[in-house]
């Protein structure tokens, strides 16, 4: 269809060595055969055997509008397509065996009809054709309907929905509004923007690359980047290495989504350094600058000798690694007395109990709103979900009463939801995880520092040294669920309970400072560098002379103060960076590594939402990074690639 509005024809050119099917023949003056010929013939190569299962692109004969068919496409990949149902099929069906098939099959009733009925046929279908090209494929018009493509395109996977969206719902929806709104001429209007399911997946790819051009641009003008890392694998049972990088540019720094790549293997060291190696590498991306990497802990991560940290190491030296804090935070607090465990263990059975079964879960839901309840349902406890132990033995405190109604007499928990002592722990259990879990939530985020995290643990340990001194006096003021579960009681717990908590606290202190040492004082110039000559002496101890005095100068600075309330820290650095840069260089690779994998929990969060049972065979990376990248692809560069005019497609 393409070459007939280019050339007015639709012979293809001349191929003498051609049979009538397509297929191409050997000449019968091209010399002796095989067999005639008095050498052997040698056994075919390697690389011929490879050459000959190159798939062949079969080409259209103008005997195939017998059955009905024309092609469309690319003149050197053409596609057979119906001129009765205008179906397009693929070019392996470009044969008189198949075509034949479909005008039995699909049009019987047309099977006895003449050649000149078909060629009529096909004549009606281009002046159709022609007619619409005249009609709306102006150059301006078209390229507003190509700029809507691609506009609509970018919102689908932003939004993260299947490509065929566009075509099912998008195009339809749109029609039905601009038709009531605006009339049936505004309506066809919308016929000419291309949203096919092809469409819209050519447009996310290009939209894709352009993005990522970008973003390997202005990592290369980068002084220093950081990098964070996860892996995890997918419904489709594959290993996907999730990467965001941080980098500085025009005069900022800025986080963004780097790669999603597939391990083909193996989830080894070696495995996860191979590919984010191959990217650097392909995209002439400099190690040296690389001052940080941030990983979840795994042992393909952190292995001394080959991990991917050592190994990234070993190509950027001055690279910092980082254990991910929110991690940290979830090793750090699953110790705890025997006593206490036992509760939460019992909790979950519980809560299994009532949700792991269809009925009981109805029951249970029916009971809440004839209660009057808040919640009608129970929560299930997740390990890997960072803030479910709160939330779980929270909801299940709350619906005690509730679950005390539905457990049967003789259920071997039932006698745990009438003890005072066990409510009292479980009440206690649910104040400390809540308190936990607002801790979690507030190392998340993408402005989070190293000192940020350093704060927020002392706090939290401070607080824990509190709490264990109010429990040595009797208040539980502390513990706001269980203050109220004690005066609406009218009970005290026992000694051996309290006892309990005490050392739950404490070894929560202990293990929080295991996994959080405290950050070298040396380093506190960077967030307070506005000191007096003492404070200066006392934390320039690993800083250079000339870093020394310029530390003196920016102290000394008064505008400097006014500039530092306003700013944040790493923007602070970065401003002072051109008049103090060895000083600032200093800070900046301290501030600049990840101290969380945060983003890329995000990150895998979306893709569980891309790849779905339905589609499982989807190659996220292009949509992922659309989702996830904060820039915007150049379209207006995309339309005016090649000059080539743009035309619309079903």
């Amino acid at each position: 269809m393409d070459q007939w509005l280019r050339t007015g024809s639709c012979k293809r050119k001349a191929d003498e060595n051609s049979d009538s099917t397509g297929k191409v023949v050997e000449s019968q003056d091209a010399g002796p055969t095989p067999a005639a010929s008095s050498k052997q013939t040698p056994p075919p190569s390697r690389h011929e055997r490879e050459k000959s299962t190159v798939k062949v692109k079969r080409r259209y004969h103008s005997d195939d509008i017998q059955f009905g068919f024309f092609w469309t496409g690319d003149e050197e990949d053409p596609k057979p397509h119906c001129v009765l149902c205008y179906e397009t099929l693929a070019n392996e069906a470009m044969k008189p065996a198949k075509l034949k098939r479909h005008l039995e099959t699909k049009h019987k009733e047309y099977v006895e009809k003449p050649t000149g009925f078909f060629e009529r046929k096909r004549d009606e279908l281009t002046q159709h054709m022609m007619k619409e090209a005249s009609q709306f494929f102006a150059p301006g018009e078209n390229a507003k309907a190509t700029e809507a493509s691609y506009k609509v395109s970018l919102l689908i996977a932003k939004a993260g929905k299947p490509h065929s969206i566009g075509e099912n719902l998008v195009k339809p929806a749109a029609k039905v509004m601009t038709n009531i709104l605006f009339g049936g001429k505004a309506s066809d209007e919308i016929n000419r923007i291309p949203l096919s399911n092809d469409t819209v997946q050519r447009r996310i790819k290009s939209m894709a690359e352009s993005v990522e051009d970008q973003l390997v641009t202005r990592l290369r003008q980068s002084q220093f980047f950081s990098l964070q890392l996860d892996e995890s694998t997918d419904i489709g049972n594959e290993a996907n290495l999730l990467c965001f990088v941080r980098y500085i540019y025009a005069g900022g720094v800025h986080d963004d989504f780097l790669f999603c790549r597939s391990l083909p293997t193996n989830t080894t060291g070696e495995a996860v350094f191979h590919s984010l190696n191959d990217f650097i590498m392909t995209n002439n991306l400099d190690w040296s600058r690389c001052v940080g990497i941030c990983t979840d802990g795994a042992t393909a991560m952190t292995g001394k000798l080959k991990g991917l940290v050592a190994r990234v190491r070993a190509v950027a030296p001055s690279a910092a690694a980082t254990h991910c804090c929110i991690h940290r935070e979830q090793l750090a607090v699953k110790k705890m007395p025997q006593c206490l465990k036992s509760v939460l263990d019992e909790s979950v059975k519980i809560v299994n109990k009532i949700k792991g079964k269809a009925l009981n879960t109805r029951l249970f839901k029916a009971l809440c709103e004839e209660m009057g309840s808040e919640h009608t349902k129970l929560l299930f406890h997740t390990e890997v979900r960072w803030l479910s132990r709160g939330k779980v033995l929270t909801r299940l405190f709350e619906l005690r009463d509730e679950v005390m109604l539905l457990m049967h007499h003789s259920d071997e928990l039932y006698d745990r939801m009438h003890d005072f002592q066990w409510l009292a722990k479980l009440a206690y259990l649910a104040d400390v995880f809540s308190a936990l879990n607002t801790l979690n939530v507030a190392l998340q985020g993408k402005t989070v520092t190293i000192f940020n995290v350093q704060d927020k643990i002392k706090a939290t340990r401070m607080k824990m040294e509190l709490w264990r001194g109010r429990l040595d006096r009797g208040e539980f003021d502390s513990f706001p669920t269980l203050a109220d579960f004690l005066l609406t009681a009218g009970e005290d717990v026992d000694r051996s309970t309290v006892a309990s908590f005490k050392q739950h606290l404490q070894d929560l202190h202990s293990q929080l400072g295991i996994y959080f040492p405290e950050l070298d004082t040396s380093f506190e110039w960077i967030r307070n560098p506005f000191g007096d000559k003492t404070h200066i002496e006392q934390v320039s101890s690993k800083l250079s002379p000339r870093e020394v005095d310029s530390l003196v100068d920016i102290a000394s600075d008064g505008t400097l103060r006014t500039t530092f309330r306003e700013k944040g820290l790493t923007d602070f650095w970065l401003h002072i960076q051109p008049e103090h840069p060895e000083l600032a260089d200093s800070a900046l690779k301290l501030l600049m590594p990840f101290p969380t994998t945060y983003n890329c929990e995000v990150g895998f969060s979306s893709l569980v939402g891309l790849k779905t049972k339905q589609r499982n065979r989807i190659n996220v990376d292009y949509d992922m990074r659309l989702k996830l990248s904060s820039l915007e692809p150049e379209i207006a560069s995309l339309m005016a690639q090649k000059k080539k005019q743009h035309h619309s497609s079903h």
